[in-house]
């Protein structure tokens, strides 16, 4: 790991002024991901600035019902809130399949939100990799092929995005608060499925964060048919393994058997959280049967571009899609 500086910032404007001064700065929350890649010399900060006591630590119901998750809840906190549990139980079952319990007391939301691809080059510094070192190359695009994306792809960049957490955000429309150097009273609102980028011809930029932003909190709306919600995972273990594929999901039905709505996120198939806004179009007020739902996959997986060492993720995502909403569909009736 080379030398680099740290510095405790007293508010959430002093750690923002100090990460857009500082060209090699970066903020430091759990680190269970920073940290990795600062051993593996992947990042190279010179400067950290640590915010962990800045940002909230808790989980607050505001007035209309929807929550305001502190960027510094603890990824174990937030799976065991009760009203998260209660209310949208595809977030707290997401949380649960990430990593360890030691690592869920250390990663915050905020921070999860922010971690980078577990693709094998990008982590490997002696590999070309355009996400590490743009224009150097993807070395997966003639190497091992099996965890990388079937959507949304480019010929810069196959990786995929880690976290579990952001796909269920994604399905329950969250917004992430950001605090950036336009000062206190600017906060944006970043809709969860726009903060991350698909890798076009930049794919070292993961998010649309701009340099000096902060993530200081994640709101989720007021529960309307997110109880009805679930999270499934497929990868290669059960403990500590990253997705292949995964699918956050909530689903209303009507009396009559009709798909009022539903929500629909997947993960380990593209470079962010992906919205499957074409399965969700093609549900909404069709009936709620097998046939429906293998056809909305169908759908939303006709824009899937495998490559040849991973096109088993193509059958695999539809197959978890449809088992997913056939177990939401028990649970509804």
């Amino acid at each position: 790991m080379k030398p680099f500086r740290y510095e405790h910032a007293d508010t959430v404007a002093a750690a923002v002024t100090a990460l857009a001064e500082e060209p090699e700065a970066a903020y430091l929350a759990g680190g269970t991901n920073l940290v990795d890649l600062m051993r593996l010399e992947v990042a190279t900060p010179e400067v950290l600035v640590d915010v962990t006591r800045l940002t909230s630590d808790r989980i607050e119901e505001l007035p209309d019902g929807s929550l305001r998750i502190g960027a510094a809840v603890p990824n174990s906190d937030l799976a065991a809130d009760r009203r998260v549990r209660r209310r949208y139980p595809v977030l707290s079952q997401a949380l649960l399949s990430g990593a360890s319990g030691q690592l869920r007391n250390l990663a915050t939301t905020g921070g999860n939100l922010l971690q980078r691809t577990r693709c094998a080059y990008f982590q490997n510094v002696t590999t070309p990799c355009n996400k590490r070192e743009p224009g150097s190359g993807c070395s997966a695009l003639e190497g091992h092929q099996r965890d990388m994306a079937i959507l949304g792809a480019s010929p810069s960049c196959v990786a995929t995005h880690p976290s579990d957490m952001a796909v269920a955000l994604a399905a329950l429309d969250a917004v992430v608060c950001v605090q950036g150097p336009q000062g206190p009273d600017g906060e944006l609102r970043v809709p969860l499925t726009e903060l991350h980028r698909l890798p076009g011809d930049t794919p070292e930029r993961d998010t649309v964060l701009r340099r000096g932003e902060l993530i200081t909190a994640v709101e989720l709306p007021p529960p309307d048919f997110t109880a009805t919600s679930r999270y499934r995972k497929v990868r290669d273990r059960t403990s500590y393994a990253f997705a292949l594929v995964s699918v956050a999901a909530a689903l209303d039905v009507a009396d009559g058997g009709t798909v009022r709505d539903v929500r629909i996120a997947l993960g380990g198939v593209a470079h962010k959280p992906w919205r499957a806004w074409k399965a969700e179009e093609s549900l909404r007020g069709a009936p709620a049967t097998w046939d429906s739902f293998r056809d909305a996959a169908a759908a939303e997986l006709s824009q899937a571009e495998p490559l040849p060492g991973n096109a088993f993720k193509v059958a695999l995502a539809r197959n978890t899609l449809v088992a997913t909403l056939l177990d939401l569909l028990e649970v509804a009736r």
